[in-house]
């Protein structure tokens, strides 16, 4: 799976799944755009892209705001000039109870997991259209097929980058442009490593596998979808989940 040449971009690359994916599509051979909400923690990723031997490019951006997203496009092509790969994978979560949840919490996630995926897709559509090749793969999650209590606003932006996927694979097909998406499930991260013992029990029982994911999982499947070897995979959803959902 040779990326050499290539220019990837990973939205909310600064830890778990999206430094994950940053790393394999360097050690691939690309050269990576690193975005995240603290230029230090962007600038950490970027420094670990470097010592793997390729370029790469730190950039502050929040993805829900259509001027900075523009400002983030304009540096990448500056800098190199093309954009070959684009990974979605920037997120939030802000949980609780549907009768509890304020509007601003609905808001938030949904602006940052939907709108910033289509912020960023529609100004990377500009420049691979034009180029006649590219590559996007948007980082749902389990519960956008399953649902999840307590997860309405993120489930319901997860399940909109589904639909979302193959809209806009059905769009840029044309142009030799691929579009897919990955559900990861429940994936070793800081915020799993927290649950109490018998949390962590009763999820591992939900999972055929007994076990959580791991991020660079997560990574190896996106580096597929956006390497030759995956040329003819277009408005796709590749679970990556242990078996959680069918």
């Amino acid at each position: 799976m040779d990326l050499t040449g290539k220019v990837a971009l990973v939205t909310g690359a600064s830890r778990g799944i999206g430094r994950a994916i940053a790393l394999r599509l360097a050690a691939a051979g690309a050269d990576v755009v690193v975005t995240a909400t603290s230029q230090g923690a962007a600038d950490a990723t970027a420094a670990e892209v470097e010592k793997l031997g390729r370029k790469a490019l730190a950039v502050k951006a929040d993805v829900s705001a259509a001027a900075e997203v523009e400002a983030l496009f304009g540096a990448v092509t500056e800098t190199f000039g093309k954009v070959d790969i684009l990974v979605n994978n920037a997120g939030i979560t802000k949980d609780g109870l549907l009768v509890r949840m304020k509007e601003d919490d609905w808001d938030n996630v949904l602006d940052v997991n939907l709108k910033g995926m289509f912020l960023c897709t529609r100004e990377a559509a500009k420049l691979m259209t034009k180029a006649r090749f590219g590559r996007i793969v948007n980082i749902s999650s389990v519960v956008g097929e399953s649902g999840n209590a307590g997860q309405a606003n993120y489930a319901a932006s997860k399940a909109g980058m589904l639909g979302f996927t193959k809209s806009v694979a059905r769009e840029l097909a044309k142009r030799n442009v691929t579009v897919n998406a990955v559900t990861p499930g429940f994936i070793e991260t800081d915020m799993t490593s927290v649950l109490p013992e018998k949390a962590r029990e009763a999820l591992l029982q939900q999972i055929p596998l007994e076990r959580l994911g791991s991020a660079e999982n997560i990574a190896d499947a996106v580096c597929f979808l956006v390497s030759g070897r995956a040329d003819y995979i277009t408005g796709q959803v590749l679970a990556v989940n242990g078996g959680m959902h069918m």
